[in-house]
């Protein structure tokens, strides 16, 4: 049975951030958690899915092998992180969930973690040569990174950041209303825990400084128009050490003079004679990897379209290539001289009524139907 996608299944798209992933997992676990529905065997298969989800989308790792090769990149002959899945369901983790989402809402004491770096979205154009196969490119990225003088902890170099006096470095407050007492980030530290008293010189006592960072991109082959490249912690650095945002690539692929493509297979349009179209022959088509013949039969219609097997885009998920479809156009001569001229006169005379075996299949068709159109008009 063929796995359902993990996004699918959370319901997001593939370019969601971690807070979107999280939130999304967070809605769907607590109406699926056994714990809630007890005895319900559905339910909890659906748990199962949604918590498989997000063990792999949540690893920033995992989710990379699983965007390049799929589920392949977790079955057991491709498995090389030693990744085990464990989906026992237990009410420590609906505890976990009721946890988390209370904790958004008013503070969590038991986990500080500094923000993130921003993510960042570089945008790249390719020829259709380069997307279908494969280019290293280098790039240059304006961006904040961690300040080497303080190694990112924002404090000049050998000062440790002092612990905050307001909240005694837990990074919340208590503030007590009536019969509640509400936690709230610390407004002193914001939430750090720390504040820094001797600031680094070099980065104000950011912990980052703005730069830029050259990086060599290997484009895989077979990526197509408006398709995404996820590189983990390229992105903005966070601020006082935190870890670093992902950077996009953002993959734009320039119009071709000759192909045209559709997923993983690739149309052109091929110009011919109307001696050729008449009689057939051999013409040389273009390939992405050279020049071919392609056998036209005789009596062939402009529009004809001809399929050249694996011709085409070689798929970056499944790895076998699409076809290459070549349309015929059958073309009218142009600026003939005056024997060219009587040799068609002769050919076109040579032809007779619409009632003849050779005369074109689409005229007579039509001129068969506009018979009837008009004698229907005099009846």
């Amino acid at each position: 049975m063929e796995k359902q996608d993990y996004y699918q299944i959370l319901g997001i798209q593939n370019t969601a951030n971690d807070r979107e992933i999280k939130r999304a997992y967070k809605k769907l676990a607590m109406k699926f958690h056994p714990d809630r529905n007890p005895g319900n065997k559905i339910a909890e298969e659906k748990f199962k899915e949604i918590k498989q989800a997000y063990e792999i989308l949540s690893d920033n790792q995992k989710r990379t092998a699983y965007d390049q090769y799929g589920h392949a990149a977790f079955e057991q002959n491709n498995n090389t992180d030693g990744f085990q899945s464990s989906f026992t369901t237990s009410s420590a983790d609906f505890n976990d969930i009721f946890g988390d989402v209370f904790g958004d809402i008013f503070g969590n004491n038991r986990n500080h973690k500094k923000e993130k770096g921003s993510d960042l979205q570089y945008n790249i154009n390719l020829t259709l040569e380069e997307a279908i196969q494969g280019v290293k490119k280098e790039i240059r990225i304006p961006k904040f990174q961690s300040c080497q003088s303080c190694s990112g902890s924002g404090s000049a170099y050998g000062k440790k950041p002092n612990i905050c006096t307001a909240c005694n470095g837990n990074g919340q407050i208590h503030m007590r209303k009536g019969f509640f007492s509400v936690q709230q980030t610390c407004p002193t530290c914001r939430g750090s825990g720390t504040f820094i008293q001797n600031p680094c010189k070099q980065c104000y006592g950011q912990g980052r400084v703005k730069k830029s960072k050259k990086l060599s991109i290997k484009i895989p082959a077979g990526v197509d128009n408006n398709d995404r490249i996820r590189l983990n912690n390229e992105g903005e650095a966070g601020k006082n050490g935190a870890a670093s945002g992902d950077l996009y690539i953002q993959i734009s692929v320039k119009k071709h003079p000759i192909f045209k493509r559709d997923a993983n297979n690739l149309y052109c349009e091929v110009p011919i004679n109307f001696v050729v179209a008449a009689l057939g022959g051999e013409i040389e088509i273009p390939t992405l990897k050279g020049r071919i013949n392609l056998k036209i039969p005789s009596e062939t219609q402009s529009g004809k379209l001809f399929r050249i097997r694996g011709k085409g885009v070689k798929s970056i998920q499944k790895g076998y290539p699409g076809d290459l479809l070549c349309k015929i156009i059958v073309e009218t001569p142009v600026n003939l001289n005056q024997f060219q001229k009587k040799l068609l006169q002769q050919l076109g005379s040579s032809f007779g009524d619409f009632k003849e075996k050779n005369y074109s299949p689409k005229s007579k068709r039509f001129f068969d139907s506009l018979k009837k159109f008009f004698d229907s008009l005099t009846k």
